[in-house]
């Protein structure tokens, strides 16, 4: 839920929404031309190129940014948290029958990160409103840095960004450095709450992607059975294997 009180009343700020449902249109496609690519033949740079690698973590980190910001609406970020991670769980089942296991996905992500900032939100509202920005920013950078380059034994690390060898998972985004992504949000947030931003920001309405960004979690779970069954039928239709 994204509402904030202007006026005495509580409603959806269309703005928040649409960005969301832009990132949410931007991960459909992304799923599309990978699944063209995996079982339709497609030419591998359709899916995999400079261009469309950078626009991935782009819109996915929009994403995250975005459920940081939402978390400052949330009546319970336990139980948004909660409900996410058996939503990540029942992808992690589902992938696992298709022998595509996402182990650690955006959504086990926000799972975590919502229970985390839930159940240490008052460690979070200590920490100095002015300074907070720049220490998620540093930490943001330090720990994509670290996960780059310092190397760190197998095990189960893989949930924190150290996955080891023979690690593989069909949606990888680790806890460094996106949680700090997800903190960002919790402190702008915190201003969109209060309606610092321009009248415009929250009175804008946006027809189309604000409905996507209502339904993000329902088309996030339904949007790759579907892809994949319109894609195996159309290489039926047009005579592949």
């Amino acid at each position: 839920m994204t509402r904030a009180r202007r006026g005495g009343t509580r409603s959806r700020i269309d703005c928040i929404d649409a960005l969301r449902g832009l990132s949410v249109v931007l991960m459909v496609a992304h799923h599309l031309l990978y699944d063209l690519v995996e079982f339709a033949g497609a030419p591998a740079w359709m899916f995999s190129n400079p261009v469309f690698d950078a626009l991935h973590y782009l819109f996915a980190g929009l994403f995250i940014f975005l459920s940081g910001v939402s978390s400052r609406f949330s009546r319970s970020n336990v139980l948004r948290g909660l409900k996410t991670l058996a939503a990540a769980l029942a992808v992690t089942a589902a992938t696992r029958l298709v022998g595509q296991t996402a182990w650690f996905g955006v959504l086990h992500l926000l799972a975590f990160c919502m229970l985390l900032y839930g159940l240490a939100h008052a460690f979070f509202e200590r920490i100095d409103r002015t300074a907070a920005p720049v220490i998620y920013a540093l930490c943001l950078a330090g720990s994509a840095l670290a996960v780059r380059y310092a190397y760190v034994g197998g095990g189960y690390l893989w949930a924190l960004g150290w996955p080891g060898p023979g690690f593989s998972s069909s949606d990888y985004f680790p806890v460094l450095p996106w949680v700090f992504v997800f903190l960002l949000g919790t402190w702008a947030g915190a201003y969109i709450a209060e309606g610092s931003l321009p009248k415009p920001f929250y009175e804008t309405k946006i027809p189309i992607l604000a409905p996507i960004g209502r339904g993000s979690l329902i088309i996030y779970l339904a949007h790759q059975p579907v892809l994949y069954g319109l894609v195996m039928l159309y290489v039926k239709l047009s005579g592949g294997q």
